[in-house]
């Protein structure tokens, strides 16, 4: 299992550019700007690691992002993020950026762009990895956030842009207030991906769906709660990003036990298998493909279907999408 898992040809959908910094790359970032307070040693960032809640990790994820200070910053978390990817044998992934945070930083919204675009094709001439880009507004700083994010957006996204979304804590955050900023983003041409029912209930999902024009949903688990709308997102063909090892470490499950993945595949809808944040919860893609076949009881057939689903979900040009399904049938 572990030989098959290793030459899956993977990809990656819900993957966040800064939770995706590297343990090496968080300390190297921690040193240069020590005032922020994130551990500069590896075991004390192991432990700053050690979430009590999903308001706790949020917490640790605004500080880590905190260290965020320039452009070249930028640029050494996307070159992280491909080799990481790379070698656990991703060929394709769609990261999330969240631009206000460098914005908010001071970083020039130009060199925001141009540090995404030149970090993209050194991943590409490195390893042949290829990144497409989701900006997300971060949910915490509400309706302004999400404004300040499609202005850029509008103005600055670099290529291979092709998605928009919404992340952050759930509750206390109201999909409706965002339609407008869902709205802009879909006349981009971007495809709407929010988080949704991660930490709060179905009724999110159907906002999501109803009020952002959602075509694929972030976790998503909590429809396992909802026969109805277990029933609408099969019927319809709306794909969950599942995250399990996050959904444990993050307390939102005690364990893999209670995680629903295999309630809402039985239910018959479109899942595939993501690592989220992998640093943070010591783990990859190809760990998640792991759990899947340990705790789930997921055999080589479904993790390849599981591959499938992911391929044919991305928002990929046809000629990459036709190369990879080839390179997975063979």
């Amino acid at each position: 299992m572990a030989a098959f898992v290793a030459g899956l040809p993977k990809v990656e959908l819900h993957v966040h550019l800064q939770g995706a910094a590297s343990v090496a790359t968080v300390l190297e970032l921690a040193r240069r700007h020590p005032e922020v307070g994130v551990p500069t040693e590896a075991a004390q960032l192991r432990e700053f690691y050690a979430f009590t809640d999903f308001g706790h990790f949020i917490e640790v994820y605004i500080a880590v992002n905190s260290l965020v200070r320039t452009a070249a910053d930028v640029q050494a978390l996307v070159t992280g993020v491909g080799r990481d990817l790379a070698a656990v044998g991703v060929r394709y992934a769609e990261v999330t950026v969240t631009p206000d945070s460098h914005l908010q930083s001071g970083i020039a919204p130009d060199a925001v762009a141009e540090a995404l675009r030149r970090g993209r094709a050194e991943v590409l001439a490195a390893s042949g990895v290829q990144l497409s880009w989701i900006f997300d507004i971060p949910g915490e700083l509400g309706l302004p956030s999400g404004l300040r994010t499609i202005d850029w957006v509008e103005r600055y996204r670099p290529e291979h842009s092709v998605g928009f979304g919404l992340g952050g804590p759930e509750a206390g955050v109201p999909r409706g207030q965002f339609q407008d900023v869902f709205r802009r983003a879909r006349e981009l041409g971007l495809r709407c991906v929010p988080h949704a029912g991660e930490t709060t209930g179905p009724q999110t999902i159907r906002d999501s769906i109803d009020m952002l024009g959602a075509v694929r949903i972030g976790h998503g688990i909590a429809a396992a709660a909802d026969a109805a709308l277990l029933a609408e997102l099969a019927d319809r063909g709306i794909v969950l990003e599942v995250c399990p090892t996050s959904n444990v470490a993050t307390k939102v499950y005690p364990d893999y036990r209670a995680h629903p993945l295999r309630k809402l595949m039985e239910a018959g809808v479109k899942v595939t298998l993501n690592s989220d944040d992998p640093p943070y919860f010591a783990t990859t893609i190809g760990h998640e493909y792991a759990v899947a076949e340990r705790h789930f009881g997921l055999d080589e057939a479904a993790l390849r279907q599981m591959t499938r689903t992911a391929l044919q979900a991305a928002f990929v040009d046809e000629p990459t999408r036709a190369r990879l399904l080839a390179r997975l049938d063979s």
